[in-house]
């Protein structure tokens, strides 16, 4: 089991971030800075932090909402979504990719971690992951279906890590010609991978009956696990 503490990250003068920190039971060599979803560091972004940290990462989830909503949490359901949306219109995006890549910064700073962190992001994460690896090193970036990627793809001569993007071809959130988009953008970088599971948005959230599909879910933690194993290994 990995031991979790809630560390405080300076923000500039708008004060300290909360960032969560898993350590597995081996002293770890290597990180992941995990970004949660709209419904915040919940039970579901939890359990993928416990994944990570079982398989020897030491992982910090920052609380993305700090500055207007700290330490938000909502259900996986219509109302959970509703208000949660109604938080994401809050958000100002370039304050919370310098909050995040603060984050990213302090959890390198952690004692036995030789490389810089990994990146990965769900949902409104996966667009933060990919704007913190075009302006902050992370060594890997690995986004699941987010929504900004397609109309933040004028960056991508910024981002000099390998990436991974997950997306869903049934997703209601996403049309396809933007995933489609990414592919042309990503076409022959090294290190750049689309995966296209059949599934809707989210698929990997096994906290949401809406949105949960198990054999999307495995098949695209499975391709994750060995891009981090290949680029980032623990």
């Amino acid at each position: 089991m990995s031991t979790l503490r809630t560390d405080r990250v300076a923000c500039g003068d708008a004060g300290d971030m909360d960032l969560h920190i898993w350590t597995p039971d081996q002293p770890p060599k290597a990180a992941v800075l995990l970004i949660q979803e709209i419904f915040g560091v919940g039970p579901y972004i939890r359990a993928v932090a416990e994944r990570l940290a079982a398989a020897g990462y030491l992982v910090g989830a920052p609380d993305v909402f700090w500055r207007f909503a700290p330490n938000w949490e909502a259900g996986h359901d219509q109302a959970g979504l509703g208000a949660s949306m109604e938080k994401v219109g809050q958000l100002d995006f370039p304050a919370a990719v310098s909050d995040v890549s603060a984050a990213l910064a302090h959890l390198a700073g952690q004692p036995g971690i030789e490389s810089a962190p990994a990146v990965m992001g769900f949902c409104l994460g996966g667009t933060l992951a990919w704007a913190v690896a075009a302006n902050a090193q992370p060594s890997v970036c690995i986004s699941y279906y987010g929504s900004g990627v397609p109309d933040m793809l004028g960056m991508i001569d910024q981002v000099t890590c390998p990436t991974l993007f997950h997306f869903g071809s049934e997703d209601a959130f996403i049309p396809n010609a933007g995933v489609d988009a990414i592919g042309a953008a990503i076409a022959g970088r090294e290190g750049f991978v689309l995966n296209v599971e059949q599934a809707g948005h989210a698929f990997d959230n096994h906290e949401s009956e809406m949105f949960h599909n198990e054999a999307a879910a495995k098949a695209a933690w499975a391709k994750t696990k060995a891009f981090l194993g290949l680029y980032l290994p623990a």
